[in-house]
């Protein structure tokens, strides 16, 4: 770290300064984070605790759940505090494990949505090869290099920013700690490590973008050979995947693919993709998937009987 770095804290400005319009994101906020955690960690829990949810698919849907639970908990909490607070400051400590903690959970989603991609792929473009291809090691290997993949890009985009002297301003125009708004802070030339960060973080969304639509199209050009009930099976399933795609990196694109500039939109995009797609995954995997919802009806009726049964 440079020794010209004196601040010890930011002021964040948070996403408005009108007390009405604070209260009232603070109540819609708190509904949405609440409604996440909880519905994220249900399909964790009923995928762990299902017999007939064995295979790869909700081997990687739990695990994608488990991570939209923590990406939206190493930012919403603080944002919901800070509604309520008149002055929100953050420490540099704090701030900058926001800021990896939030690229190490957004990194480890993307790619595990990517090996989500590849998994839809092989059981039905091979459907013959599925069983031996993706084996409980294999999926255990692909997650265990999502977490991996997770960790190198978050550790390199916190070495640019530790890299950096901030000895001035410490006032962030933002909600949270991100790249571009410290960047500014900086007292420092900083167009090289925004070209820096615009590689790491928005080609390697664009080109894994690219890559899962791709994907996709081999995917449905494969269903011309299937049966009519077979096609719209894996027509709901593509659909689900390529719903949670688009709302999770359009955003990420259009935040991280520019120059170091930053537009009044910044927030609202932000809290997007912070909350909305982390809130709808749930949604859009089980309502459309009879097996989830046979086996969240089944977990129910068991925590009745067992309710039943200790107050008997």
């Amino acid at each position: 770290m440079d020794l010209r770095t004196n601040v010890t804290e930011f002021i964040l400005l948070g996403l408005t300064q009108n007390p009405e319009v604070q209260k009232l994101l603070f109540a819609v906020f708190t509904v949405i984070y609440f409604l996440t955690v909880a519905s994220n960690l249900l399909i964790v829990v009923t995928i762990t605790t299902s017999q007939v949810l064995g295979s790869p698919m909700y081997f990687f849907l739990s695990f994608l759940s488990f991570i939209d639970g923590c990406l939206s908990s190493t930012m919403t909490p603080k944002m919901i505090f800070d509604l309520l607070t008149e002055k929100k400051t953050i420490s540099f400590s704090g701030c900058m494990t926001q800021l990896f903690a939030e690229h190490f959970f957004g990194g480890v989603e993307i790619i595990l949505l990517t090996e989500m991609a590849y998994d839809h792929y092989v059981a039905i473009c091979k459907p013959l090869q599925y069983i031996t291809t993706m084996n409980r090691r294999v999926c255990g290997l692909l997650v265990a290099l999502a977490w991996a993949g997770g960790f190198l890009h978050a550790l390199i985009q916190i070495l640019f920013i530790l890299w950096l002297p901030f000895c001035g301003p410490n006032v962030i125009d933002h909600f949270i700690c991100d790249l571009f708004p410290l960047l500014k802070l900086s007292c420092s030339d900083t167009h090289i490590f925004g070209l820096l960060v615009a590689a790491n973080s928005g080609l390697m969304c664009v080109l894994i973008f690219s890559i899962l639509i791709t994907s996709y199209v081999f995917i449905l050009c494969s269903l011309r050979t299937h049966n009519t009930e077979g096609q719209w099976k894996a027509l709901s399933t593509c659909a689900s995947h390529v719903t949670v795609v688009l709302l999770f990196f359009i955003p990420c694109i259009f935040v991280y693919l520019r120059p170091m500039i930053t537009f009044p939109i910044d927030k609202a995009v932000s809290v997007f993709y912070t909350m909305v797609p982390p809130m709808l995954n749930p949604l859009i995997y089980t309502l459309r998937n009879s097996e989830m919802k046979k086996a969240m009806r089944k977990l129910w009726s068991q925590r009745v009987t067992l309710g039943n049964n200790s107050r008997a």
